[in-house]
């Protein structure tokens, strides 16, 4: 008997000649109909959630300009000019009393200063004979440099390796044995003296030593050095600092010495005058020290103004006294003298006025010179005026933004198309919600029925839409005229605009609000869309294996039916 057996039966049609599988998939695609209606309403539930991702974020902006109209140290701040800015500067803190105020500035606050004793250097030598001092190691202000200079247009040659000694015979032997120069330890001066008059220097002139010597025309046969010569070494060890009286440490190292209180210490054997200078500088003594290269001095100024002093002492060691600072002159720094509005004077540590010495909480102003100005301090309402433009701009946002979306719209073939939130009943109540609580008057004890709603400010609705116009003059002028009670209306903790408004989106979109609720229901909806998409999927996969099976077995019925008829017709001829 003849069987199937090597017979592919999978192949639609191959006993048949039927295209079963054809058939299959098309019974497949009638039942999979519905899905294009339910992936129709699954976008626009998608579009609608992404739509009220958008609105939210509108909404914050709306509660972020209403929380800055909320607080109310912007209602305070204040601004401050000054007449005449040459006398005065002046700021004004929130607060701050309004009015004008005639400030007479009749004396100026100066820092105190100490100015120690001149000349407490070392001298360039300790004798008249200058035969071991050479020039390059003479501790003179400024050091000197090799070349020539002239003395009565004779040019003397001078090294840095020269003894000052070889220099004054250098002097006297280009002048023709008619200048003669010597050094007066005395006085710490060189002189020049000659039977005629002496001319010094020239355009020619290569070395500064006559400027470094001090030694300048004087249209006689005598020249003597304008100032003493020795100056201190800043760089060097306190040992070696050339100051006319050594510096001790005691002994130790552990050199102290105070100013106003403050503890500065130093090591004669490691310390330079400069590090010390800069110690005192960074320490809480409240004073700047310097030296005076020209004077041979050292000075120490008070870091603040007023009539204050500067107090002094060697703890161990003698510091101070070496550098001339003990004993030194001070001079007493000055107060501020002013008055207000020709009141009585009045005085202040610092050129800057401040409420504790005006009596003018929160104004500060700051002297520059002497005479009058006026300080007019008035309410300062930018910050108002700029979170009202805020709030306008967030609102029409989002309110433009509901509106495109909820509307319809007809194309050239007369077809309508819904926009994506029309009929959305939360999307209508949202902008009707916030059209009613911004723009409805509020009811707010002491506020004045004439600043009781936005339109009182210039914020009015277009007439055509859920926008509105903002007049920002008409802002301008309710700010100057009534601030306080512009400052109610938006900040009242019950009733003001700002703060229902504030809450009115915390209810639309906190963890609880109506637009999270909204969108909760619409991804659901969604997610139940592919559920069902999934559940037909599986259906339609089971149907079409039992369409198959049951042509399979049509295949192999009708290829044994096909194979006996064969054997028949062969054999039974």
């Amino acid at each position: 008997m003849p069987t199937t057996s090597g017979v592919d039966l999978s192949i639609s049609g191959l006993a048949s000649g039927f295209d079963w599988k054809t058939v299959v998939s098309q019974l497949s695609q009638a039942e999979r109909a519905p899905e294009a209606v339910w992936a129709r309403n699954q976008s626009k539930l998608n579009a609608k959630n992404s739509a009220f991702t958008i609105i939210t974020s509108y909404l914050n902006q709306v509660q972020l300009a209403a929380k800055a109209l909320k607080d109310t140290t912007i209602y305070d701040n204040r601004s401050a000019t000054s007449s005449t800015p040459a006398v005065a500067t002046v700021s004004a803190a929130a607060s701050t009393k309004v009015g004008t105020y005639n400030f007479n500035i009749t004396q100026l606050a100066t820092a105190a200063s100490l100015t120690g004793a001149s000349n407490v250097s070392s001298k360039i030598s300790a004798t008249n004979d200058v035969t071991g001092v050479t020039v390059g190691g003479a501790n003179f202000a400024t050091a000197v440099t090799a070349g020539t200079f002239s003395v009565n247009g004779a040019q003397v040659t001078v090294a840095t390796t020269d003894s000052m000694q070889a220099v004054f015979d250098k002097i006297f032997t280009a002048t023709g044995n008619t200048v003669t120069a010597s050094y007066d330890a005395a006085t710490d001066k060189i002189s020049l003296t000659s039977p005629n008059n002496i001319t010094l220097g020239s355009a020619a002139d290569t070395s500064n030593f006559l400027q470094v010597a001090k030694l300048y025309n004087s249209n006689s046969g005598s020249v003597t050095s304008n100032d003493t010569l020795g100056r201190v070494n800043s760089n060097s060890v306190l040992t070696n600092a050339q100051l006319g009286t050594a510096v001790s440490d005691g002994g130790s190292g552990a050199g102290k010495f105070a100013i106003n209180g403050v503890d500065i210490s130093f090591n004669t054997s490691t310390d330079t005058l400069q590090n010390v200078v800069d110690r005192i500088n960074s320490s809480a003594a409240g004073v700047t020290a310097s030296y005076d290269v020209v004077n041979n001095s050292f000075s120490l100024t008070n870091s603040t103004t007023g009539d204050v002093g500067i107090s002094l002492s060697d703890t161990t060691g003698n510091f101070l006294a070496a550098t001339g600072l003990t004993g030194g002159n001070l001079n007493a720094g000055k107060n501020l003298k002013y008055s207000v509005n020709s009141g009585t004077e009045l005085v202040s540590h610092s050129n800057t006025i401040n409420g504790s010495s005006s009596g003018i909480a929160g104004l500060a102003v700051t002297a520059l010179t002497l005479g009058q100005t006026n300080v007019t301090v008035a309410g300062d309402t930018s910050a108002i005026a700029s979170n009202v433009q805020a709030f306008v701009t967030a609102y029409n946002n989002l309110q433009s933004y509901l509106t495109t979306n909820s509307a319809s719209t007809t194309d050239a073939n007369g077809k309508v198309a819904a926009g994506t939130l029309t009929g959305d009943v939360d999307a209508a109540n949202i902008a009707a919600t916030l059209r009613a609580n911004t723009f409805s008057p509020v009811s707010i004890s002491g506020l004045s029925a004439t600043f009781s709603q936005l339109a009182n400010l210039g914020i009015k609705s277009n007439g055509q839409n859920n926008t509105v116009s903002f007049d920002s003059t008409a802002l301008a002028t309710a700010l100057t005229s009534n601030l306080g009670d512009v400052k109610k209306l938006f900040t009242d903790a019950t009733s003001g605009l700002a703060t229902k408004l504030d809450k009115l989106v915390t209810n639309l979109t906190g963890d609880n609000g109506t637009v999270v609720a909204h969108q909760a229901a619409l991804t659901k909806q969604s997610t139940s869309i592919d559920t069902q998409i999934t559940n037909l999927e599986k259906s339609i996969a089971a149907d079409a294996a039992h369409w198959t099976k049951a042509f399979q077995a049509m295949e192999t019925a009708q290829s044994q039916l096909t194979q006996e008829l064969n054997y028949l017709t062969k054999n039974f001829k």
